[in-house]
């Protein structure tokens, strides 16, 4: 039986930020909780996006646990990496481009045609991303019918942070198709 493990959360907080959500100094913290998490859980793939923070230190973690990885992104391989991945502190764009390297490599990487832009981009890879998670647990497991092996997991200080969060709609989405949610504290 296989465990997919998709996966939401915040991104390493920009300089000066008013809240602080994802410090740069809780990323070692919080990638060892993730190894543990997946390697507790038996996964065997993982689905996320691959911006700064949660999604990248997740696919490093599920890396070299040798589990299959999936990325889904909204846009452009390099919009994306401009947008989402080199923006904040730390050296995000080495392990982005050598994690989707890979991932493209192996034929996981999914990237979005016409998903828009802003907020409305981010919730369409969110979709996806459990979508996705779904099918490879269904591909795995076809004998498991309408209840793939599918944990999603959450990475956040444990608060919304209202209208437009996207880690907040993904628990949400995922609760609502009857995905159990884990969350993973930053």
């Amino acid at each position: 039986m296989s465990l997919v493990i998709a996966l939401s959360g915040r991104r390493i907080d920009a300089p000066g930020a008013p809240v602080e959500r994802f410090p740069l100094e809780n990323a070692a913290a919080v990638q060892d909780r993730l190894a543990t998490l997946f390697s507790g859980r038996g996964a065997t793939a993982l689905v996320c996006s691959a911006a700064c923070g949660s999604d990248l230190l997740a696919l490093e973690a599920a890396g070299n646990l040798g589990l299959r990885r999936s990325v889904v992104l909204p846009f452009s391989r390099e919009r994306f990496r401009q947008t989402s991945v080199t923006d904040r502190p730390g050296d995000w764009g080495a392990i982005y481009d050598r994690v989707l390297d890979a991932v493209e490599v192996a034929g996981d990487l999914v990237v979005l045609e016409d998903a828009g832009e802003g907020d409305p981009a981010y919730a369409a890879a969110s979709e996806a991303i459990l979508d996705r998670a779904r099918q490879i647990s269904l591909a795995a497991d076809p004998g498991r019918g309408d209840s793939p092996g599918v944990l999603a997991v959450i990475v956040w200080e444990g608060k919304s942070r209202g209208d437009g969060d996207i880690t907040a709609g993904f628990a949400a989405l995922a609760d609502s198709l009857r995905i159990p949610v884990v969350e993973v504290p930053t």
